[in-house]
């Protein structure tokens, strides 16, 4: 997954792209999950969380442009 550091290199474009690839790898799991044919449950959460970190970094960048 990415970090917070590679996050913040990212311009406010880039950080909508990478949220939206994640909730779409996040949306895949959860189908997977549906059909058990998940072989790995951590994953949700960890995606769960990079989608919270990169919406984090996205909403400081937002309101810092202000």
């Amino acid at each position: 997954m990415t970090k917070a550091a590679e996050l913040r290199n990212k311009d406010v474009v880039g950080l909508q792209t990478e949220v939206k690839d994640l909730q779409k790898a996040h949306f895949s799991l959860r189908m997977q999950k549906a059909t058990q044919q998940l072989t790995n449950p951590a994953s949700l959460r960890s995606t769960r969380r990079a989608i919270a970190r990169a919406k984090t970094i996205l909403a400081e960048k937002q309101s810092a442009a202000k």
